[in-house]
């Protein structure tokens, strides 16, 4: 993906920048996880539909690729690969695409719920993803990781609003900038 003479922005980051990365595509696969129910199978689709085959072969690989995060229980490889970085960010940014409806519809009950003064969980679609996010969390995630509730529903409800933006045409181009920002 990269030619020999090309200057690749993640090849020069250092190890807390591609931890941030790491943990940032891991954070956004599991928020699409918990809205869409999207599961290793449909993930491992989209990468052979991309061409991404190579990269993201079977499930052990995408286990080791998702592992890889810094705050998840028993971390994985220490080491980003630039385009195992791109092939997670592409596959994102597709299987949002392919859920944008769900995604624009949970926004839009978000932006109902803001606007009414209502908590979130009491629409069933955020209560569903926001239960689904929290265990997810609770169960993958590092014990020096785990955030209080109302810290790791704020994130979901962040990365649920940042789907929106992967799920465009540009998506994969938002979530590689985003993922630089959040590096810094």
């Amino acid at each position: 993906m990269t030619s020999a003479n090309s200057f690749d922005p993640v090849e020069s980051l250092g190890v807390p920048q591609l931890q941030a990365i790491k943990a940032h595509l891991d954070l956004v696969l599991l928020s699409l996880e918990a809205l869409t129910g999207v599961g290793s199978d449909e993930m491992l689709s989209v990468a052979e539909k991309l061409g991404l085959e190579e990269i993201l072969s079977d499930r052990i690989t995408l286990w080791r690729l998702r592992q890889a995060s810094p705050l998840r229980k028993g971390k994985g490889r220490k080491k980003l690969d630039v385009d195992e970085a791109r092939a997670m960010t592409l596959i994102s940014c597709t299987l949002a695409a392919q859920q944008q409806f769900k995604i624009r519809n949970a926004v839009a009950q978000l932006e109902k719920c803001t606007a009414l003064k209502h908590a979130p969980h009491r629409e069933a679609i955020l209560g569903d993803y926001l239960d689904r996010f929290n265990s997810l969390y609770q169960e993958r995630m590092a014990e020096e990781d785990q955030a209080n509730p109302d810290a790791i529903q704020r994130l979901a409800l962040k990365l649920l609003i940042d789907m929106l933006f992967y799920s465009s045409q540009i998506g994969s181009r938002r979530l590689w900038v985003a993922l630089f920002e959040r590096s810094q």
